[in-house]
């Protein structure tokens, strides 16, 4: 179950910071994120489905999607909710504004232009626009105060106390494998121990777990830095992607 922390506009240096675990079971397959032969969506790809859980393109759209945890009320005939990211890279605030919510599994998403404005949508509750802070987001509401989201501001929260914030200091807070007290742990339908498996923000598993992590920051000049760090089942780093570019 992801983990997403991020800082919008509210840090002298950056108008974007934002530091994500993508939580799957190991067995499902997915490419590295690279550049897609458009030429200028930046992305992760799930090759079950064949959408993605977070890009970003040149012109400055961002996307990232997580499930809602809900236990036991999965559609099997929904549409793949990766295709939410894509479509936004392509259509932008139309898919926004016309999307059909019921079409899909409980989700999350975070969209904007990353030079303007940002907003999140679910259905399962209200959205709109993410005002400037910072904000947390697991496999609940946006800024649900699980125990991880609270470590993960906390922790971003420490960070941006710099001038400067670096792609490796945040893969670092991605990596905290800490688990929550029992006393804790939120109540969302699971058993014990695989709620307090799940209450880490990087998640150690044989079959699911952290299979990545994402950092995205935007300066205030334009220039974005996007970095993936990939892990084996052991937790193993098996190897790490950096670009940079400045919005077009």
């Amino acid at each position: 179950m992801c983990l997403l922390v991020f800082a919008w506009d509210c840090h002298p240096a950056y108008r974007f910071v934002f530091a994500g675990n993508r939580d799957e079971f190991h067995e499902r397959p997915a490419r590295p994120a690279d550049w897609w032969a458009d030429g200028s969506t930046l992305a992760g790809r799930d090759e079950l489905a064949g959408g993605t859980w977070l890009g970003v393109n040149r012109q400055g759209r961002f996307g990232v999607v997580t499930n809602y945890r809900e236990p036991g009320v999965r559609n099997p005939e929904a549409l793949s909710r990766g295709e939410l990211v894509t479509g936004y890279l392509d259509a932008g605030q139309s898919l926004l504004r016309h999307i059909d919510t019921n079409r899909y599994n409980g989700f999350n998403l975070i969209a904007g232009r990353l030079d303007r404005e940002l907003h999140y949508l679910s259905n399962r509750g209200e959205g709109g626009p993410i005002t400037p802070g910072l904000h947390g987001l697991s496999n609940r509401r946006l800024d649900t105060a699980w125990p991880k989201v609270r470590r993960g501001i906390a922790r971003l929260e420490r960070l941006l106390d710099n001038d400067v914030v670096t792609p490796h200091s945040l893969l670092d807070l991605l990596g905290d494998r800490v688990q929550a007290d029992d006393a804790e742990l939120p109540d969302t339908g699971l058993e014990a121990g695989l709620e307090r498996l799940l209450s880490s923000i990087f998640i150690a598993s044989p079959d699911y777990g952290t299979r990545c992590s994402t950092t995205v920051l935007l300066d205030r000049a334009g220039r974005l830095q996007f970095a993936e760090r990939r892990y084996d089942a052991n937790g193993e780093t098996t190897g790490e992607s950096r670009f940079e570019f400045r919005l077009g």
